[in-house]
């Protein structure tokens, strides 16, 4: 079993912003088949880093998202990706392995 974590670097003073559409996101994944992301962050009422927000998520096993039989996302994430880019500054993936 794996976690998968998503983490998106923001600029300074929109990470509320930024969690709120990334709930949106993970929420339409969620309606696709997706277990349960969460959406968390830090650095502003809570101690660690500032300007990172994370979604993450179990996988059973570690596969492509562009196979035939993936589950897709239930709704238009073009819009809401399209209005994080406009206070994203990076983003990327992180793979754990669980016990």
């Amino acid at each position: 079993m794996y976690l998968v974590r998503r983490v998106f670097r923001v600029k300074p003073g929109k990470t509320k912003d930024a969690a709120d559409l990334i709930k949106k996101m993970s929420d339409a994944y969620e309606l696709g088949g997706r277990q349960s992301p969460r959406v968390y962050w830090s650095g502003y009422t809570v101690p660690g880093p500032a300007n990172l927000v994370y979604m993450d998520w179990i996988e059973e096993s570690l596969r492509s998202p562009f196979r035939s039989d993936a589950e897709l996302p239930v709704g238009d994430l073009g819009s809401l990706y399209a209005r994080l880019s406009e206070i994203q500054e990076d983003t990327y993936i992180e793979f754990y392995e669980m016990a």
